[in-house]
């Protein structure tokens, strides 16, 4: 029974492997599992973790075929559902696209998880000493997850460990109490909003964050899915918002939401996008409200 279970879902992974399991070989925690949910397998990656896991040796590991690209929530809860079977305590979603330094990271994750339930370190851009997060909380005048010290260096503020209401699954550690109180990932968002849902989730039932400051990774912040213009990000980044407001406000506050989003999305976007872009926003928009929650 490994006490903590890293959960990553990869998705075309190959070039940011080595690092990332070369950061969690050098741990010295070592009681955990390592679960690989691969919404790209194929034999080519297959042998890449083989021989990056005899180079850098993992205590244990399970490279999970998911059947094809089920998305980000989906492929989380997979990993989730084995690691509940093995009987871990602490679950911890951590991109692949990360690096570790600090060979005490699990340790000192494990030791706070078991104390406030959920929990986060600070995280940089990589290779730059510019925060890309530093905890967070969910603006609700916007409906969507705001990083603290974005862009950022660090500072007094940035440096006070803290309790936050919201963090991203880049790494996030939650203990096994947390998902049998508020259950796990909406599949539904497919990417996109589904580690907002599940923090704001837990934050509804009493549960918070845990900013660590000491705790330090950093993110390359991957570009797999093109950027804000892409027209994967138009779809699923406005449908999901969309979806989100639906599930979580009401009244005035959800109708406040439904115009910002209006009105940003036609005068921001719609008037600069081209017919593509535009369709794609369209789309989004449509199935955001249609789609049976």
């Amino acid at each position: 029974m490994p006490q903590i279970a890293l959960i990553t879902v990869l998705y075309h992974a190959d070039l940011v492997l080595e690092d990332f399991i070369s950061g969690i070989s050098h741990q010295d925690f070592k009681d955990y599992k390592l679960y690989l949910v691969d919404n790209s397998f194929n034999s080519e990656s297959t042998q890449l973790i083989q021989n990056l896991i005899q180079r850098y040796p993992i205590t244990d590991y399970l490279h999970i075929n998911s059947g094809g690209n089920i998305g980000v929530a989906a492929g989380n809860n997979l990993g989730l559902y084995q690691a509940q079977a093995d009987g871990c305590r602490c679950i911890i979603f951590l991109n692949n696209d990360i690096t570790i330094s600090q060979s005490f990271m699990l340790g000192k994750i494990y030791e706070l998880c078991q104390s406030h339930k959920m929990v986060t370190p600070k995280i940089y851009y990589h290779n730059t000493d510019l925060i890309w997060m530093a905890g967070g909380y969910i603006d609700l005048f916007k409906a969507i997850g705001v990083h603290y010290g974005m862009n950022q260096k660090d500072s007094q503020a940035i440096n006070q460990s803290k309790y936050v209401t919201y963090a991203p699954t880049c790494f996030l550690a939650v203990d096994m109490s947390v998902i049998r109180e508020i259950g796990v990932m909406d599949e539904l968002y497919f990417a996109y909003y589904d580690d907002t849902d599940f923090v704001h989730r837990a934050v509804k039932v009493g549960f918070r964050v845990w900013y660590e400051s000491s705790l330090i990774i950093y993110h390359k912040v991957s570009t797999s899915s093109g950027g804000d213009d892409s027209l994967f990000y138009i779809y699923y980044g406005n449908r999901n918002k969309i979806i989100f407001i639906r599930k979580f406000f009401k009244g005035l506050h959800k109708w406040y939401l439904f115009a910002y989003y209006f009105l940003t999305r036609f005068f921001l976007y719609y008037l600069r996008f081209d017919k593509q872009r535009k369709k794609q926003l369209i789309k989004a928009t449509r199935d955001g409200l249609s789609i049976k929650l």
